[in-house]
This record gives structure tokens, sequence and C-alpha cells, in this order.
């Protein structure tokens, strides 16, 4: 509470320097920034090299000094200004990075508080050998098929029925552990109705590589309209469908 405090007192605007939205914006947000400021301080530092090596070229005629004027051992050189391009180069630098890091923070803290619980959707996900297991707030559970609905925060609380496993879905940039005997939590938003494929990224035994599951994004109504059928005791087409497509040849380790 303390650091929040803090932080909104240090940037009254953070609401609109801090990006707001899907995991996937944040984090391209963050991708963009760092790329745009690095190509910045690249293009200013090959063009200052490149400007005072044709300006003290050979030839040129600058930067020329007399044999009598030539500093002996233990002299030290006068005329460079007292210092001021290097304290001015060391404060710009200080201003960039420490101004980078503060927005990156303000950032990375938006997508670990997560959205408000009275807006997400709250799914268990409970990973096993080989395969993942998605309980909605009604009781309803399914295998390999994660329904959600599109622009809506869903709220992932994540644990195992046995080894380590690693719950992620790449295109949304969502990533959590699985731990025995603990729950995690993570998030994500999918902005656009589609199919992604979830991904168990822990080694957790022979069939590690054929640990997978869909995370079908529907339109809110069509998703809604879904889940008023489903009960607690139901078992949809999905995890007959997931169950089937996870037959695999036997593995041999």
């Amino acid at each position: 509470m303390v650091t929040e405090l803090v932080l909104t007192a240090a940037f009254p605007l953070q609401s609109g320097l801090v990006p707001r939205g899907t995991r996937a914006f944040v984090f391209e947000s963050i991708f963009e920034v760092f790329l745009l400021l690095g190509t910045l301080v690249g293009v200013v530092v090959v063009g200052y090299m490149l400007y005072n090596a044709y300006k003290y070229r050979s030839g040129s005629g600058n930067g020329h000094i007399d044999d009598g004027d030539r500093l002996v051992l233990g002299e030290l050189p006068s005329g460079s200004g007292g210092g001021r391009k290097l304290f001015t180069s060391f404060f710009m630098s200080m201003v960039i990075v420490v101004s980078l890091v503060s927005w990156t923070y303000l950032t990375l803290l938006y997508v670990e508080e997560g959205p408000a619980d009275d807006e997400s959707l709250d799914v268990d996900v409970e990973g096993y050998q080989f395969g993942w297991r998605f309980t909605y707030p009604n009781g309803h559970t399914t295998d390999g098929v994660l329904r959600v609905p599109a622009d809506r925060p869903v709220q992932l609380t994540i644990t195992t029925a046995d080894v380590f496993h690693n719950f992620g879905v790449t295109e949304l940039r969502v990533k959590s552990d699985a731990i025995p005997g603990q729950e995690t939590e993570t998030w994500f938003t999918a902005d656009e109705p589609g199919t992604y494929t979830a991904q168990c990224y822990e080694l957790c035994g022979a069939g590690h590589s054929y640990m997978s599951a869909e995370v079908i994004v529907m339109p809110p109504d069509e998703y809604e309209a879904w889940y008023a059928n489903t009960t607690a005791d139901s078992e949809t087409a999905d995890s007959a469908t997931a169950n089937e497509s996870s037959l695999r040849p036997a593995v041999v380790p």
C-alpha cells in the first residue's frame, strides 16, 4: 500500500504513461519502448563516433599538437571544459536509465496486480501427466479444452496433481508454474476470438511434448450461451474430443 502511494505521488500521470490492456499489448509496449530508446542511443553514439572520426582524420589538421605542447608524464590535461562533457553525458545517461527502469517497474506492477475480481472469469487449472484439466466457477470441468470469452480478463489458479508442470500460452503472453501442493495465479485477456495452444514448459516426463490444450476464445454472447448449458456434473464434447486426440504412440523413455 505504501509503495503504491509513493509511486502515485511520484508519477501522477501514470494512468496515461503506463500501458493498460491485454498482457500481449503490455509486453509489446515494453519491447517497443526498449527498441526505440536503444535505437536512438545507438544512432547518437555511432553518429558521434563517425563525426569525430571524420573531423580528426589523417590530414585534416584538426587535433594536431605541437611537440612543445604535448603532456609529460604526471601532467593533467587542461582546456577540456572542466569535465562538463563527461558530467553532461553521465547525467543524461542516468536520467534515461532511471526513467526507463521506473516506467518498466510501474508497467510490471500492473501485470502482477491483474484485473479486478469482479471483472474477471475465475478458472482453476490442474496439470497432470500429461494433460490439463479446467474447472469453471459453476463446477463444470473439461479436459484439454479451455473456453473463455473475448475482451474479458481470465484469472487462472494453477496447481498440479503430480509433478512440476508449467502452463503457458505464447500468443497470449501468459505463463506460470504448476507446483505440487501449491497454487499460483496468473491472468490474461484475449481481444480476438480464435483458437490458441497451451503448452507445458516444464520437462515433466516421457509425454511432456504431448502435454497441450486448446484455448478457445469465443465471442461473449456465444460463450454465455455455451456456459449456460454447463453444470458441475455435465461433461461437454470438448473433453471427449481432447481425450481422443491425446491418444499418441507410446513413448519409450
